[in-house]
Formats: C-alpha cells, sequence, structure tokens
C-alpha cells in the first residue's frame, strides 16, 4: 500500500499528499499526517484513495469526539483540532481569494470562530431508517448510521423516533429544530403523497398528540412536495439581533447556528453601511434575515425570493413589527432582477444571499443596476470566488471579506462579501 505525507486541505473533506507528482485526495487526513491509502480510482490529473492506517499524525489531528465517525458522513472535519479547523478555513479562504481575485486578506484575522464547536445546531435533519431509525448516511450518501445523539446538535434537540415509527416507510427524512417549549419536526414524506394522505397523517399524528409532547414534541409540520400540514406548534422564534426576532414557520429555512447568524447580520449591515433613506435591494431575502434589520435601521427595502412561503413570512413579520418600509415579492431572482434593470430601478446596495450554486446568471443583469454598493452572502466558497470575478468584470471591486464558523468541525464556511462600482463602470 502507497504511503504520503498530506501537505494540505482542499475546498471540501479530502486531504492531498503526492504520489510521483500526482495529486492524491484523502478522506479523513489532516496536514501533517504520513498515512497508508488504497487508491480507489484514478484519472491523468488526480486521484481518489480510501484512508487505510495513519503511520504518522500531523500536528492538528486529534480523536474524533463522536463516537459514529468515520462511518457517518457529517461532521468531515471533527478529526482536526478547534484550533486548526480555524486557522486551515482562513489559509483556504485566503488562498483563494489572492489566485482568483489578487485579494490579500490575513488568514489568521480572517474567520470568525464559533462560540462553541459542539452544540451549535439549532435545527438538524435526520434520514429515517426501514424500521423507524433515525441517523445519518455514510460518506458516499450509501448506509444509514443510526444515532443515538448528536453532538453538533443543540442538547435540547429531542430524536423523534416515536414520530419516525409512527410513519414508517411513508417517511423519508425529518428536520428537527428548536423552538420555545421543545422541539417542533418536520416530517419529508417524498412529493408523491397526496393532500389526503396528509390530512390522514395529521389525524394520526394529533391522535398519539399526548405521547408526543410527553416526548418533548411541540409540533409537527407534514410536508410532500409544495403541499404541507400542520399540527401543534411549529413556530420558531429566530433573534437576528438584539431586540428584532423574526417568528418563522419550522419547515422554512433558518441558520442553523443562530449566535453565528447574528454577528452575520451585524457584519452585512456594517459592509452595507445602512442608514436611513438608503434604498436597498434584497435577492434571495427568505424571511427577511438580512432584508428587515435594515428597514429597522431606516432603510427602505424591497426583497425578492421564488419562496413563497417564505415571502409571505417576511411580509408578516414586517407588519408584525412595524416596519412599513418593506415591500415584498415571490419572483424568480435572474427574472426579478432583470425587470427591475430594464424599469431603470436604481439601488444604493443590493444584498444578495444566494443558495450555494450561487449566483452566475444574476452578474449581467446586477451590473446593469449599477448600484454604488453590492454585499455578497454565500456559503460555497467555490461559487462566490467565480461570481466575484464576473463582478470585477462588469465593474466591482471587492472591498472587504469576512468569513464565519457557522459550521464547526465541517469543511464549510460562511463569507460576506463587500464590493464597490469603479467610477469607470458609473460612467459607462
Amino acid at each position: 500500500m502507497p504511503t504520503l505525507e498530506i501537505t494540505a486541505l482542499g475546498l471540501g473533506p479530502y486531504g492531498i499528499g503526492h504520489i510521483t507528482g500526482k495529486a492524491v485526495m484523502v478522506p479523513h487526513a489532516a496536514p501533517g499526517d504520513l498515512v497508508e491509502v488504497e487508491i480507489a480510482s484514478e484519472t491523468r490529473d488526480y486521484a481518489m484513495a480510501r484512508l487505510q492506517r495513519v503511520v504518522r499524525p500531523g500536528p492538528d489531528r486529534r480523536s474524533s469526539p463522536c463516537p459514529y465517525l468515520p462511518r457517518c458522513g457529517g461532521c468531515d472535519w471533527q478529526h482536526i483540532s478547534y484550533d486548526g479547523q480555524l486557522r486551515l478555513k482562513g489559509e483556504i479562504v485566503a488562498r483563494e481569494l489572492k489566485r482568483a481575485l489578487n485579494y490579500d486578506a490575513d488568514p489568521a484575522h480572517l474567520v470568525e470562530p464559533s462560540p462553541s464547536e459542539f452544540g451549535y445546531r439549532s435545527r438538524i435533519r435526520l434520514c429515517v431508517g426501514p424500521g423507524g431509525e433515525l441517523g445519518f448516511r455514510e460518506p458516499g450518501g450509501r448506509g444509514l448510521v443510526a444515532i443515538d445523539r448528536c453532538l453538533v446538535a443543540d442538547p435540547a434537540l429531542q430524536m423523534p423516533r416515536e414520530l419516525a415509527q409512527l410513519f414508517g416507510r411513508q417517511c423519508r427524512e425529518i428536520e428537527v429544530v428548536t423552538c420555545d417549549g421543545g422541539t417542533a419536526t418536520v416530517a419529508h414524506l417524498g412529493s408523491h403523497a397526496s393532500s389526503g394522505e396528509l390530512e390522514t397523517l395529521r389525524k394520526l399524528v394529533e391522535r398519539e398528540a399526548v405521547g408526543l409532547r410527553s416526548h418533548g414534541l411541540c409540533g409537527v409540520v407534514l410536508r410532500a412536495g409544495a403541499r404541507r400540514a400542520a399540527w401543534g406548534n411549529t413556530t420558531v422564534s429566530l433573534e437576528v439581533e438584539p431586540g428584532l426576532s423574526l417568528d418563522l414557520e419550522a419547515d422554512l429555512f433558518s441558520q442553523v447556528n443562530r449566535v453565528q447568524n447574528r454577528k452575520l447580520v451585524g457584519t452585512v449591515m456594517a459592509f452595507a453601511a445602512i442608514e436611513p433613506g438608503l434604498s436597498v435591494f434584497d435577492l434571495f431575502c427568505g424571511a427577511g434575515n438580512l432584508s428587515l434589520p435594515a428597514v429597522r435601521r431606516g432603510a427602505s427595502v424591497l426583497g425578492a425570493d421564488v419562496d413563497a412561503q417564505a415571502i409571505e413570512a417576511a411580509a408578516r413579520n414586517a407588519q408584525r413589527l412595524g416596519l412599513a418600509q418593506a415591500r415584498f415579492v415571490t419572483l424568480n431572482a435572474a427574472e426579478m432582477t432583470d425587470f427591475l434593470a430594464r424599469a431603470g430601478y436604481r439601488p444604493a446596495v443590493v444584498v444578495l444571499d444566494p443558495p450555494r450554486g450561487g449566483a452566475a446568471r444574476l452578474v449581467e443583469p446586477l451590473a446593469k443596476l449599477c448600484a454604488p454598493r453590492l454585499v455578497y452572502v454565500s456559503c460555497n466558497l467555490a461559487t462566490l470566488v467565480r461570481d466575484l470575478r464576473g463582478l470585477a468584470v462588469a465593474g466591482y471591486c471587492l472591498e472587504q471579506v469576512r468569513a464565519f464558523d457557522f459550521f464547526p468541525n465541517t469543511h464549510h464556511v460562511e463569507l460576506v462579501a463587500s464590493l464597490v462600482l469603479t467610477s469607470n463602470a458609473r460612467r459607462s
């Protein structure tokens, strides 16, 4: 079996070493490790390997605190000390910004650490096995690793085994979310279930209400594609900054690390230089995580998202909070941006927080809005760098970048980038 030294980490879960000049990608490896590997597949440029044995651990390697690793595919960096994780994330982000954009960032001060590397997730999504067991997929999405608890989940989250067993094979996945007074759950049944079947299952939950409440469940949302039914209290209160909380349904997207989200919101407000009278266009606004703090500071905000349920929640929260300078529209981001550009809409700031695939299709229509400032929130470094390069060609200059460790013990990182439109681009 070949032996190699891991010299770096890539953008994902793999350590990188070399054999006769060819890069070898090794999961569950850490920089400085000397490892024995088995080559699993090979191309002309690189090879994928399986870790067989750590011959000599690197300085950042530790024993994974979770008993389910490495079988569980969730925490792909838990074998690295937390200080090491922060340093390596800073180095990776700084390296990619320099390589792609010639932007210099100090890796030592780039990543905002999470207050805790464990117990930070306010929601988890569990797979349901054929016998009602709950857990996470193995790496590569193969078998199910049944778990009793998850170290990165909020200790208040209850494992809803009774609900999984109640639904059996009808339920594929269950999300568990912390809410006032206990745990709300979202049961994903697959798009095949009809509205009548949803109502039948809702009544089944209602009949079992006493038992479910005794296990900490205060509400259940049943989802089958766009169809939904609910029982009990399924409202989640999300404090996005001191004195400002949003009320959301449990099946709406919300950031899993609520403490880090409050820091991110503050950074976006600072990067956007929000002040009274400023006009803000918030793309992928969701339920108003960034829109409503801006309105609270006196800005006038137009928010857009394709998720009608999220837009309804954003409008409902704006009305509840008396934030009248907010308008929300349900529309595809590209269509909305293109329409506004043709209509002559010219916001002072554009804020966007797209999904992992990024916003490549929006670069051209965004440039036509000619917003003097743009703040881009991303959970994917690779697509962020790609889109920042496109925006640079369109006349935007990268001004500031901040990273947040929303997901300790994984390779993921949340980023905020601030860009300004150059004077030459304004004149053209």
